[in-house]
């Protein structure tokens, strides 16, 4: 947890509501990367945590009703995990459909 606040108080420009970066979460980190971050940000984050669970983050994010993600984001970062972490477990994918199609209705 030490390295990712590290990382997150070398940019500050990335979470500016606050300067307790100590006590910001690992879902607000990865959120403010994948939405503020460039691809180098991106990278180091994945480093640092693992794409599965940068990932997981993210899928749990998107489920939720209201999502902080833009539009744009969170399509190309379906595909990107999609491609690159996806889901081993059939029952995940059926979950997340169903998820998916629930929020749409």
């Amino acid at each position: 947890m030490a390295e990712i606040n590290e990382f997150i108080k070398k940019r500050p420009g990335l979470v500016w509501s606050t300067t307790q970066y100590d006590k910001l979460s690992e879902e607000v980190i990865v959120e403010a990367v994948l939405n503020y971050g460039n691809f180098k940000d991106v990278n180091e984050i994945i480093r640092i945590l693992g794409i599965a669970k940068v990932a997981k983050i993210f899928r749990r994010d998107c489920r939720k009703y209201r999502c902080n993600y833009r539009p744009e984001i969170k399509h190309y970062f379906r595909l990107f995990f999609n491609k690159y972490a996806p889901r081993n477990k059939w029952y995940q994918r059926l979950v997340d459909f169903f998820d998916f199609r629930i929020l749409i209705t």
